[in-house]
């Protein structure tokens, strides 16, 4: 008896992960994605995703039940099919275009009794009245009852070593009874536990909850570091200190400004929605964007005064950035504070210099010239600024050579070191 084929519509940092699981649980995969070039480096063994080591991906491909493809008619004959595809801003409005392509694509290769499955963030009724639409129309099909259909936020979290596919609890849900089984069924063989809801709408919400949560408290954090600042009271200390209390406070730190594909778009796909359904303003979103937003222009700014207090113009300084990724040790670049940063300087006249051990070349803003972290590098520098806190980074080395450090993440202790 043959294995049950899986497909997986986008081959980044959640439909990979997703596609090396369910080769390792047995199933036979087909990984899906518009980029000829990834799919190409994937067929050769070549991983772009830190939490994909090259060997893993080998012994997917050497398995023999793992194929990377840019043609829909390799789904044909599909048991289960996950959509894992970005859903970016535009204008701050949601585009739903990969969705919609992935259902227009896939659609013809629903069969009897197979099972859907969108992960991409969305705001609450894209499973039923998007992609349910385009998968009936191209199918002939109706779900429930001919096929089934779920949702399940992706949970991925680029470079944690604590929280993987595996560990992290899945939210899963369904149309209709039948569906959620089939979906859970499916999860259950690929991690260690599944949360069933009602409804595809609450699932797709709880993926909303849970980085509007974030967004909100980050923001809270990166205005009392600004505010912080003024009065002259050190905001690091006091978030440690807060945190000594067992119960009722849970700690984020500043930073930089916020990144990745989650915090600065999944909360505006609820207040857009909010406004659009109920004609209301989401209150809290928006400032919660207003005041991040505004983070990347304050790094700018506060390394221009350091710069000023040493009698130093920006205009003309080298500077040199660690991190250019949005987070610490992966290079997923996808709207990273550190890039603005890096953009605002120029725009004040500066040249900009970084190191990013993670990211690929392509990825690096025009302009700014990729270098090593060496005692030369840092020297040479009229300042240092951390931005993205890669482990791998020599922080006593930067302590040691730098004439001035402006520190965005409390890495370094040093006289010529500012913090955010």
């Amino acid at each position: 008896m043959s294995a049950e084929k899986l497909v997986v519509i986008g081959q980044g940092y959640v439909g990979l992960p997703l596609a090396m699981r369910a080769v390792e649980a047995g199933l036979d995969v087909v990984g899906l994605d518009v980029d000829a070039d990834r799919v190409k480096r994937l067929a050769s063994g070549e991983s772009f995703v830190e939490d994909i080591p090259t060997d893993r991906l080998g012994r997917a491909l050497g398995s023999g039940r793992y194929r990377p493809s840019t043609e829909y008619t390799d789904a044909e004959g599909f048991d289960i099919c996950v959509i894992t595809v970005p859903t970016p801003l535009r204008d701050g409005t949601p585009d739903l275009s990969f969705v919609e392509q992935a259902g227009v694509g896939i659609g013809p290769y629903v069969r009897p009794d197979c099972t859907v499955i969108l992960e991409s963030t969305t705001y609450p009724g894209t499973t039923e009245e998007l992609l349910r639409p385009l998968l009936e129309s191209a199918s002939g099909l109706t779900s429930p009852g001919d096929f089934h259909l779920g949702y399940s936020p992706e949970r991925i979290d680029p470079g944690n070593p604590t929280w993987r596919l595996e560990n992290t609890p899945k939210v899963v849900s369904g149309v209709d009874s039948v569906s959620l089984a089939r979906v859970q069924g499916f999860y259950q063989r690929l991690v260690e536990r599944t949360v069933a809801v009602d409804s595809t709408r609450v699932a797709e919400l709880t993926k909303l909850i849970e980085n509007t949560f974030r967004q909100v408290n980050i923001a809270l954090i990166n205005e009392l570091t600004m505010l912080s600042h003024h009065l002259d009271i050190d905001v690091w200390q006091a978030i440690d200190a807060a945190e000594t209390k067992p119960f009722g406070f849970l700690p984020f730190r500043p930073g930089p400004g916020v990144g990745g594909h989650c915090l600065p778009i999944d909360p505006c796909y609820l207040s857009w929605q909010v406004k659009r359904r109920l004609g209301r303003q989401f209150r809290f979103i928006e400032l919660a964007n207003d005041i991040n937003h505004e983070m990347p222009e304050h790094v700018a700014q506060r390394i221009m005064a350091g710069l000023n207090r040493a009698g130093r113009a920006v205009s003309g300084a080298r500077l040199l950035l660690l991190g250019l990724a949005y987070k610490k040790n992966t290079g997923d670049m996808r709207d990273s504070p550190a890039v603005d940063v890096a953009r605002r300087l120029q725009a004040l006249g500066a040249e900009v210099h970084a190191v990013e051990p993670y990211a690929e070349a392509h990825q690096i803003p025009a302009g700014v010239t990729v270098v090593g972290l060496t005692e030369r590098e840092v020297r040479a520098a009229d300042a240092v600024v951390v931005v993205t806190d890669h482990d791998s980074f020599d922080y006593d080395l930067v302590v040691r050579h730098a004439r001035y450090v402006f520190d965005t993440r409390n890495r370094c202790v040093g006289e010529m070191v500012e913090t955010l």
